[in-house]
C-alpha cells in the first residue's frame, strides 16, 4: 500500500454493487434515524453508530458480509472498527451516501 492509498476514500457505488452481488450480505446505514428517513439506499438496515452494539440483535452470524455506509464515510469507518472488535469478520466500509449516484428512498 502506497502513501496516498491511506487517503483514498471508499467508493460507495462499487460497494453497493458488491453488496448486491453477495448473497446474504447486509447493508448497514449507521446515520441517525432522521438522516435515514430523509433518504437511504434500498435494502439497507439503519443501526446508528451510537447504538452499533445492537447489530448483534440483527446478526448472530459473525461471518455475514457487512457493507457499512454513513453520510461522508467517517462514521462508517468508526462503525467498521467497532464491528470488527465485536468479532464480525467480513466488514466493509463503503463510504458515504453523499457520493452515491443511485436512487435513494425516503420514509
Amino acid at each position: 500500500m502506497g502513501f496516498f492509498d491511506f487517503f483514498k476514500q471508499p467508493d460507495i457505488n462499487q460497494g453497493v454493487k458488491e453488496y448486491r452481488q453477495q448473497e446474504g450480505a447486509v447493508l448497514l446505514d449507521v446515520r441517525t434515524p432522521q438522516e435515514y428517513r430523509d433518504g437511504h439506499i434500498s435494502g439497507s438496515k439503519n443501526i446508528p453508530l451510537q447504538t452499533i452494539d445492537k447489530v448483534a440483535d440483527l446478526l448472530e452470524n459473525k461471518d455475514t458480509a457487512l457493507y457499512v455506509y454513513c453520510h461522508s464515510g467517517a462514521r462508517s469507518r468508526q462503525a467498521v472498527s467497532y464491528l470488527q472488535h465485536m468479532g464480525y469478520r467480513k466488514v466493509n466500509n463503503i463510504g458515504g451516501i453523499a457520493a452515491y449516484r443511485g436512487k435513494v428512498e425516503s420514509i
